[in-house]
């Protein structure tokens, strides 16, 4: 990332973004807790993109340099939390479930952020309580670095339905099956297999944003069958996507 803002304080606040819109990266000496009430949330470091859809929030540390990026209409939530408050004691961006409970704090919160009663302030005290026990999600597409692996994986990107095997894709940009299969495991921490079901959620996350119907989801990202999809999505979100933005408009 080029031309990185520093914005010392994390804002506390609740604002609207189009979809497609952008926020330019920056960075804060606060943690940031980013959720969207609507839409899907793409937050993106030099380390890869986390996402998130209206039942995920994104933990962002202090001094993470990070840009947003809106897919629908999105509804967002920030919240800022002082360097020395990390109630996670986490030190990378990570995704977490927003129950109900967590929703209506982080809703209730970011209302009115020059808010400075007891209320308020025992108000952040339970949604704090609340953040350590959310469970994490491995929602992330991670950055490669090694030039081999980010040919394939721009190779998948470009095409999500793309069905050929990780010996395939090596074979169209010069590489072995086993080297790749090895810096799939050293640079993300998953197989090859386990990394294209993440990047085709994140696109079938972002065509649902759009309202594209969910037959024709599955098929531009490369299941075999809607029901093929809908079970993965499920297992990963815990609703079927038929639902993804009905819930979303409801903030379930």
């Amino acid at each position: 990332m080029s031309n990185i803002r520093h914005t010392p304080t994390a804002p506390t606040r609740a604002k609207v973004l189009s979809a497609g819109e952008r926020i330019d990266a920056h960075r804060h000496d606060d943690h940031q807790i980013v959720y969207a009430g609507s839409g899907v949330l793409a937050v993106t470091t030099d380390a890869g993109t986390w996402f998130a859809p209206g039942n995920r929030a994104i933990w962002v540390p202090a001094g993470t340099a990070h840009a947003h990026r809106a897919h629908g209409h999105l509804d967002l939530h920030l919240v800022g939390l002082p360097a020395h408050d990390n109630p996670l004691a986490l030190d990378a961006p990570t995704v977490l479930t927003v129950g109900p409970l967590l929703r209506e704090l982080i809703l209730a919160y970011t209302r009115d952020p020059d808010d400075d009663s007891p209320e308020r302030r025992r108000l952040l005290a339970v949604l704090r309580d609340q953040l350590r026990a959310s469970p994490q999600q491995p929602l992330r597409l991670p950055t490669p670095t090694d030039p081999r692996l980010a040919a394939v994986c721009a190779l998948v990107h470009a095409d999500p339905a793309d069905p050929r095997t990780l010996a395939a894709l090596g074979a169209a940009t010069g590489v072995g099956e086993r080297t790749l299969s090895r810096l799939f495991r050293h640079e993300f921490g998953m197989t090859f297999p386990q990394w294209r079901t993440q990047s085709r959620l994140y696109h079938a996350l972002r065509l649902l944003a759009e309202d594209t119907p969910v037959t024709t989801v599955a098929h531009r990202c490369g299941w075999s069958s809607a029901s093929a999809f809908i079970d993965v999505f499920r297992r990963s979100f815990g609703y079927t996507p038929g639902t993804h933005n009905r819930r979303a408009q409801q903030g379930g």
